[in-house]
């Protein structure tokens, strides 16, 4: 019996002449959890969706329990019970938790879907690892953690011994990400073994036994867990020293850029206020951030700043000028910013390319427009002076579509385009979400340049490490209410805790 539960020999795989995975091998053990670090773009989700039949490899073998396989589609990896969770689900979003969990696996008795059987089988499942859900929920309906133990459960209703997780705590909470590594480590406790994509350092030395890094396409090697720091994979990674720390020089805030007076917003599933009667001011030289565990107001609030969501009452001033009813246009050509929580469904049209979403917010421009018709080869020149600055990384350059690439990517491109506008405010929504640390360096280094430079940033992060870094002033909300205005110099991360869990407001102190 081999040692290796997988192993993926000299596996080599190219799109379009680019060199994605460059002869590489992996072992997974029975019963460990094996992370797979790398920068955005290194060749990580490619190497997965090899094992999980989604691409095929030039060449290279794959061996389960030690013996040679072909995996030439997802239901050949189902077959040899290996299951994926990917970066951005693939789920129903009108279908039930629970026709999700059985599509394309249905019992059915005499022809028909048997239901009651597939539930009582999942709530099983469910109980068994800790992964409580509503059947009958839509997927539209329920949060993202609770997506993603949907997903999982679709692995584990698949009788999945190999289960791949694809960069999983990318658009979770602290408090979900909590919950998703005790899963893992119950999951391998039952004999599962697991392969985890990711780019945070502390969750790998939380709950990784060993890890492979790759570094543009490259193995660089894999090393025990036990053996290693933080430091020493993150060099490892990005091939140079990184700093974990934000070089913020002292500045003094001048004018108000953005006012926010008696701010009130409707929730999107429900009758109730998300937003309440909000008010706060953000001046030019500083970085206020919104900070508060997801769920609590946070989305909504910056929805209706930027003008995704009306409001139910108040207004918004940029620059004294009232933009509470002004279209997102008027907003981006005043001198607002936006890079929104969700990439894929705010930031970027997938099916664009590369250089056409770089201008989507300035394709008017003269300088990219001459009697109507769009100057390509300007448009082409900009996207690529973009991508090098940013190092965003795709497979076709400036001529792939968005859709074909990495979700770091992705954020990388929004973020790149959004800063080059130069604008009075930057409003940065979750901003290095599932960024590499190498990246997230830079992206910090270029957030606090806009400070710098007497610009004005509405900073919203779930990170309490980014949010004590970068801030000058943090408003933590709490069910839609501003319960506390803190300095991130006096403040302890244990205090901010306790404001953002409801414990504490100020002027009106409480113990829950």
């Amino acid at each position: 019996m081999s040692e290796y539960v997988i192993e993926m020999r000299n596996i080599t795989k190219s799109f379009f002449g680019n060199v994605a995975n460059d002869n590489i091998t992996l072992q997974l053990r029975k019963g460990e959890i094996h992370a797979l670090l790398g920068e955005n773009g290194a060749g990580k989700s490619t190497l997965m969706s090899i094992l999980f039949g989604l691409y095929q490899k030039d060449s290279g073998e794959i061996y389960k329990d030690g013996e040679k396989v072909e995996i030439n589609s997802p239901n050949d990896a189902t077959a040899l019970h290996i299951g994926m969770v990917h970066q951005h689900f693939k789920l129903i979003d009108i279908f039930t938790v629970l026709d999700n969990i059985i599509l394309g696996s249905e019992p059915n008795t005499i022809g028909f879907v048997n239901r009651r059987k597939a539930a009582k089988r999942i709530k099983a499942l469910s109980e068994q690892y800790g992964l409580n859900i509503d059947l009958k929920a839509k997927i539209e309906d329920i949060t993202v953690g609770m997506q993603q133990r949907v997903e999982i459960l679709k692995m584990l209703y698949r009788n999945n011994d190999i289960l791949i997780f694809d960069e999983p705590t990318a658009v979770l909470t602290p408090q979900e990400i909590e919950e998703l590594m005790k899963t893992m480590k119950n999951l391998v406790n039952e004999g599962k073994s697991v392969l985890f994509i990711t780019h945070k350092l502390n969750e790998i030395m939380a709950v990784a036994d060993r890890c492979t890094i790759l570094r543009k396409g490259k193995c660089i090697g894999t090393v025990d867990i036990k053996d290693t720091t933080k430091e020493e994979l993150s060099e490892m990674m990005v091939g140079r020293k990184v700093s974990f720390v934000a070089d913020k020089p002292e500045t003094k805030a001048t004018d108000t850029i953005l006012k926010v007076r008696n701010l009130s917003v409707q929730s999107q599933i429900s009758k109730k206020l998300a937003v309440k009667n909000v008010s706060f001011e953000v001046k030019a030289g500083e970085i206020v951030c919104i900070a508060g565990i997801d769920g609590n107001g946070q989305t909504e609030l910056i929805h209706g700043i930027t003008g995704l969501t009306k409001l139910k009452s108040g207004k918004v001033y940029l620059k004294k000028k009232n933009i509470t009813d002004a279209p997102i246009r008027e907003r981006s050509k005043h001198g607002m910013s936006h890079i929104p929580e969700d990439r894929q469904k705010h930031g970027l049209v997938l099916d664009y390319t590369l250089e056409d979403n770089m201008i989507l917010q300035s394709y008017w421009e003269t300088k990219f427009v001459n009697f109507g018709f769009l100057r390509r080869d300007r448009i082409h020149y900009y996207a690529e002076k973009l991508t090098e600055q940013y190092d965003v990384r795709s497979l076709q350059g400036v001529k792939s579509t968005c859709r074909e690439m990495s979700g770091g990517n992705q954020q990388k491109a929004i973020v790149a385009r959004e800063i080059d506008k130069d604008p009075d405010l930057l409003i940065a929504v979750q901003p290095t979400r599932g960024l590499d640390v190498g990246a997230i360096e830079y992206i910090h280094k270029q957030i606090i340049e806009q400070r710098n430079n007497g610009k004005a940033v509405l900073l919203v992060s779930l990170e309490l490490d980014e949010v004590m870094s970068l801030s000058d002033r943090i408003l933590v909300m709490y069910e839609g209410e501003i319960v506390g205005e803190l300095d991130p110099k006096t403040t302890s991360t244990q205090e901010l805790g306790l404001y953002m869990a409801g414990a504490k407001r100020q002027g009106k102190e409480e113990n829950k």
